[in-house]
């Protein structure tokens, strides 16, 4: 099999080790930023490989908190550590994970990902929160329908929830298609996790949703230390530092490992700048 070589989404991508991404995580640091860091990874069907991401993940949690300064704030997704093989067998990893957050006083975000294990992904954070309120959380997507009830949800437990439009092809049945309509829904959760969550973050580069959020924000006197804005790396860069010129807590997801393609190609797929930003990293090369 041919390998793609790296530099093709160097700007979307950390690094493929966490050695060479922990220079840019701290850089990011020194930037005012807050980061989460993604080892990728995804829909692993064979038990030695699920347990592998699960040694990952941990040895990521211990290398951010061997070094001083960097948070300890990471993001998984549950189909790699045996989501998808079992889920009793991913509860135990998700647990061994989540114990080793608690040790290092790290946080966990459980990514999101098609519908297909939507129930079970909500499953393992409920079976998980108890014991670990202050070290999992959780992502729900605004283009799906069922999002409205999910919101109520969280925010009841007083969950620390991820607000992102959606990047799964799901059908018109099970999510919103037109932009417009995913924007309405998007600032109707927002303004209930902002008015009763806990420390929600909103995900978005779309400048309509991010303006909202701070109007409403000023408008309902919600501090701006009561929630953050979230961003992928590499995008944006310019908007990340207004962000948090303007006072407001701003968190850059940064991925990195060496199965980077299909995140990548997400990338590509979401926005049509992208692209372009793409081709104009390849030139510079």
């Amino acid at each position: 099999m041919v390998r793609l070589p790296f530099f093709l989404a160097r700007g979307f991508v950390a690094a493929e080790t966490i050695s060479g991404a922990l220079p840019v995580i701290g850089r990011l640091h020194d930037e005012g930023l807050l980061t989460t860091v993604d080892l990728l990874g995804e829909h692993v069907k064979q038990r030695d490989y699920a347990l592998r991401g699960r040694d990952a993940y941990i040895e990521l949690l211990q290398a951010l908190a061997a070094h001083d300064g960097l948070e300890r704030n990471i993001s998984i997704k549950l189909s790699m550590i045996g989501q998808i093989i079992d889920e009793d067998f991913c509860l135990d990893n998700l647990r061994a994970i989540l114990k080793v957050a608690k040790a290092t006083q790290a946080f966990v975000r459980l990514d999101m990902e098609g519908t297909s294990i939507l129930e079970s992904t909500l499953r393992l954070f409920e079976a998980t929160f108890p014991d670990y309120r202050q070290h999992v959380g959780v992502v729900l997507q605004a283009y799906l329908k069922r999002t409205e009830n999910d919101i109520e949800r969280m925010c009841e437990l007083k969950a620390r929830v991820r607000l992102c439009k959606g990047a799964y092809k799901e059908p018109p049945r099970l999510a919103w298609q037109r932009m417009s309509k995913i924007r309405e829904r998007y600032v109707a959760y927002m303004k209930e996790l902002l008015k009763r969550g806990h420390y929600p973050a909103i995900a978005t580069h779309d400048n309509r949703l991010i303006q909202a959020t701070q109007a409403f924000a000023r408008e309902a006197s919600i501090d701006p230390g009561r929630f953050e804005f979230q961003m992928l790396y590499g995008l944006r860069s310019l908007t990340q530092h207004q962000i948090v010129k303007a006072g407001y807590n701003m968190r850059v997801y940064v991925p990195y490992g060496n199965m980077w393609l299909p995140y990548y190609s997400r990338r590509l797929r979401e926005r049509p700048q992208n692209v372009m930003f793409l081709l104009s990293n390849v030139f510079r090369a």
